[in-house]
């Protein structure tokens, strides 16, 4: 397997697992978890799993709103 990192990656439209991995920061599992739950979006071709960019920028955008209405750092 490639060792990849967020310099590395070309910017493209499908992102295999592990290069999902590196852009969002989280391990293999959580991306799994992730996708099982419906909160990432995936694709497959074959046998292969593909994460869209659009669904990585979606994502990123649900916890942007999440961590909006969260009252995190807010005094009581």
């Amino acid at each position: 397997m490639a060792n990849f990192t967020a310099a590395t990656l070309p910017a493209r439209q499908l992102y295999r697992v592990a290069e999902a991995m590196v852009v969002l920061s989280l391990s293999r599992s959580v991306i799994y978890e992730l996708i099982r739950s419906g909160r990432l979006r995936s694709v497959t071709e074959g046998r292969t799993r593909l994460i869209p960019a659009a669904a990585i920028a979606d994502y990123i955008a649900l916890l942007t709103i999440e961590s909006e209405g969260a009252d995190y750092g807010k005094p009581a």
